[in-house]
């Protein structure tokens, strides 16, 4: 997929959250972020509250997301923000969830993730990394579409943000064997085929919904130390310990993590725009599928951004989250 331009913003890589919302007013906005109770999702919930937006974090573990709703509201002095029970793994709290929404929906994003964890499988079969990255923010999008449309319809748009990685390098979506049933399973690989499934997302739910009023853009935070990182091997620490030393790689704090959240989420550079690849708070230029990795990179690949997998995926999805 290429660009005649790409969407450029005054962010970049040092904006925080706070610098990318400030003089905002989004009174009006009804906003949920998933995987709130720490790391980037709490971060973005919190800066989204800051405007005055209504913020619903859908956690698993409610005790935690209670205290960070709580902390949200006595730092912010915005007490509109919610906590709802969602397991991205388990189909049936989605559907519980979406039952449960009531109203218009102007912004999700779709921040909860797992990451590099050793093979692990839903009761569906499904593996845990695509299932719970993937499947779960597909179907939770695809149950709020309603809830989004309408809150188009209020505002002009409605914004959906999908959380990749440069991870996605890695791998494209293997549609022959996606869940390692037959291929010897990687960590990496897995990990990285579910980030290229966040990018693809964002392509064809704008191609589907854009009529609606309803656009998704995907985001890359950079390399922010997290509890996502909790099931790295030793070997994978020091990897990216020498990168660092090497000057190709840095570490984010999680404010600057989360500023790119916010510009696809905010920003006007990206008002009923979608189906791109954000990075360092502007839009990245793609690289062929067979370009070397580097630890930096801050550009898209091309499979990420790719129509015809975005269809592909997309009825794949369907097909998967309908079968239960």
């Amino acid at each position: 997929m290429s660009r005649t331009s790409l969407i450029s913003t005054a962010f970049d890589a040092t904006s925080t959250a706070e610098d990318v919302v400030a003089g905002l007013d989004l009174a009006d906005v009804r906003a949920i972020v998933t995987g709130a109770t720490s790391g980037l999702g709490r971060e973005t919930a919190r800066a989204l509250a800051s405007t005055g937006a209504e913020v619903t974090i859908a956690v698993r573990n409610t005790d935690a997301g209670t205290e960070v709703a709580n902390n949200i509201a006595a730092t912010t002095g915005n007490g509109a923000v919610h906590v709802a029970y969602l397991e991205l793994a388990d189909p049936a709290t989605i559907t519980r969830f979406v039952d449960d929404w009531d109203g218009p929906l102007h912004l999700l994003i779709n921040n909860a993730g797992i990451m590099a964890s050793v093979l692990a499988r839903t009761p569906r079969g499904w593996e845990l990394q695509f299932a719970t990255n993937h499947l779960g923010h597909f179907a939770l999008a695809v149950g709020l579409h309603d809830a989004l449309a309408a809150g188009a319809a209020e505002r002009g748009e409605a914004r959906i943000v999908a959380l990749t990685s440069g991870a996605h390098m890695y791998s494209p979506v293997v549609f022959d064997d996606i869940h390692f049933t037959h291929r010897a399973y990687d960590p990496q690989l897995a990990y990285g085929q579910s980030k290229t499934a966040n990018s693809l997302f964002a392509v064809e739910a704008t191609r589907r919904w854009t009529a609606d009023g309803i656009v998704a853009n995907a985001v890359n935070p950079g390399g922010v130390s997290t509890g996502l990182q909790r099931d790295f091997t030793q070997d994978m620490k020091d990897h990216l310990d020498r990168l660092e030393a090497a000057g190709v790689f840095a570490y984010k704090s999680v404010q600057q993590g989360a500023a790119t959240t916010l510009v696809a989420a905010t920003a006007p550079e990206f008002a009923n725009s979608g189906g791109r690849y954000l990075d360092d708070g502007n839009e990245a230029g793609t690289v062929p599928d067979d370009a070397e990795l580097h630890g930096n990179s801050h550009a898209v690949k091309r499979w990420a951004l790719d129509p015809d997998a975005a269809q592909k995926l997309w009825q794949v999805s369907l097909d998967l989250i309908h079968q239960y």
